[in-house]
């Protein structure tokens, strides 16, 4: 990892952004459980909300909803339609795109990008993981994201949103599609991240860059994304 710094990485953006940071501290300790939330009928019969178990995702969309149920449903769902369909299962292709108005991708002003480019087969993946049959079309994407070897030091100011970035190697024949985030977290100004941990199997804080280092270590782990909470 380069140790270098980018002599205008927080000149130009964050000094404005006021996100407290204690974001998310008062679900410290809650257990991980993967894939919590759902719209409370079948396929996917759990609460669409709860404060007691998160995975990274469901973690990170509950705390920007500030734990109301009406916002956490605008998150999670394209227009706010409750539905499995509708659900923003992907974070690089729906969970970004419909969610823009509240977060933005910031990753070049932190570092040397490069493109993850991205073809989601959500038919495909409904079809492995739900049994549904749909009608969805392919969807073609690029994520603009961070390499590991261009990662500088992160001097924000407030919290942000970072995604971790694979290179999809092995994912298709698991999930029936290709997949470029596979976790997500927030990281702190004081180089915590704050995560819903499987490993852990609850909601802690991190030492950021000792993760960074652990992640290195499995090649398909190509770099992060910096997203914005505005």
């Amino acid at each position: 990892m380069k140790n270098k710094i980018f002599p205008f990485l927080f000149l130009l953006y964050g000094c404005t952004n006021n996100i407290s940071s204690n974001i998310g501290q008062e679900y410290m300790n809650a257990i991980y459980l993967s894939n919590p939330l759902g719209e409370e009928k079948e396929p996917d019969t759990d609460l669409l909300i709860r404060f007691d178990a998160f995975d990274c995702t469901t973690f990170v969309e509950t705390v920007l909803a500030n734990g109301n149920k009406e916002k956490l449903t605008q998150i999670r769902y394209k227009n706010g339609n409750i539905d499995i369909l509708n659900r923003n299962h992907f974070i690089e292709t729906d969970w970004l795109q419909n969610n823009k108005d509240i977060v933005e991708n910031v990753s070049h002003l932190y570092g040397k990008t490069a493109v993850r480019h991205i073809e989601n087969d959500k038919k495909s993946w409904f079809k492995k993981i739900y049994n549904i049959d749909t009608d969805f079309k392919k969807q073609i994407t690029d994520l603009e994201y961070i390499p590991y070897e261009n990662l500088a030091k992160i001097d924000i100011k407030s919290p942000m949103i970072i995604l971790f970035v694979h290179d999809g190697a092995g994912l298709y024949d698991k999930i029936g599609t290709d997949l470029a985030v596979t976790h997500m977290g927030f990281i702190m100004p004081n180089g915590i991240l704050r995560h819903a941990s499987s490993e852990y199997g609850k909601i802690i804080d991190a030492d950021f860059w000792k993760y960074i280092e652990k992640k290195q270590k499995n090649k398909h782990n190509i770099g992060v994304t910096l997203v914005k909470i505005k």
